[in-house]
């Protein structure tokens, strides 16, 4: 008795120690997520104090020389139209920056690190300037966004999500006893209950339909405890969820039959005329 209880204290600060390691570098890794986010954040901070000194650099250099009388207000006026007329050829660059910098400094829909969806494509932010987005996809592709566009784009935050919900399609057959879904339904239950930090309680089991007179094809709707920012773990989590459901099928003998087949015979040696 002592033994197995020795054996159960190692088991269980074993799986306290991993824990704790998996949360430091959970913590590591929004730590630098966060670092960079503050450094493209100053970046383009200073970015757009270039731009703004350099307007009003001109503005004061224009208002001095009229009170100095250095320039007449004809030659202002000149000046003033000529800067007009370039500003109307590069139109389309003021417009982009001005959209870019509403779109990274008013809406900021998310920050460095996140993992966002844009286009049906699931993307990381890796990096964020005035006028662009870079983004990290799964197999380490940079793909840049223009923030002018990103303007007009759906986009989906994970991280900034609540918790998060998943499914697991299940398909047994139709001829399984009622007792046995009962069965069935508890012991996902009890399964969910015992993993408080990874699965909420609140969970259904929907039939959705019955196919070809043999399936019956239901959905397990579960929430997770966090959203799908840390997309890895997610996957680790449904993973041992699928895989409890296996042990569960074999421990309650629910197995799916495939309806009989009708089988042809033919003779070879007839066939051949042998």
């Amino acid at each position: 008795m002592a033994i197995n209880e020795i054996k159960t204290a190692h088991i269980e600060l074993y799986r306290r120690t991993k824990l704790t390691k998996l949360q430091c570098v959970y913590a590591y890794i929004e730590r630098k997520a966060l670092a960079h986010s503050l450094n493209d954040t100053k970046t383009a901070v200073q970015q757009l104090h270039k731009l703004a000194s350099a307007v009003v650099t001109v503005i004061i250099t224009v208002v001095s020389l009229l009170v100095m009388g250095l320039a007449t207000t004809k030659v202002i006026f000149v000046v003033t139209s000529q800067l007009l007329l370039v500003g109307f050829m590069f139109q389309n660059m003021c417009k982009t920056m001005f959209e870019s910098i509403i779109f990274v400094f008013v809406m900021h829909p998310f920050d460095v690190g996140d993992r966002c969806v844009v286009d049906g494509v699931q993307m990381i932010v890796e990096e964020m300037n005035i006028l662009s987005t870079v983004f990290l996809r799964y197999h380490n592709e940079k793909i840049y966004y223009p923030n002018s566009v990103l303007l007009t784009k759906p986009i989906s935050n994970f991280r900034r999500s609540p918790d998060m919900a998943d499914t697991v399609d299940l398909t047994i057959d139709v001829s399984t006893p009622v007792d046995d879904v009962s069965a069935l339904k508890k012991s996902i239950q009890s399964y969910l209950e015992s993993k408080p930090k990874y699965w909420n309680q609140k969970h259904s089991i929907l039939v959705k339909e019955i196919e070809n007179v043999d399936k019956m094809k239901m959905t397990l709707c579960v929430q997770h405890t966090m959203n799908h920012q840390n997309y890895g773990e997610k996957s680790a989590r449904r993973s041992e969820l699928v895989f409890e459901l296996k042990k569960i099928f074999q421990n309650l003998g629910i197995k799916y039959h495939l309806l009989p087949q009708e089988v042809t015979y033919r003779n070879s040696t007839q066939a051949t005329g042998g």
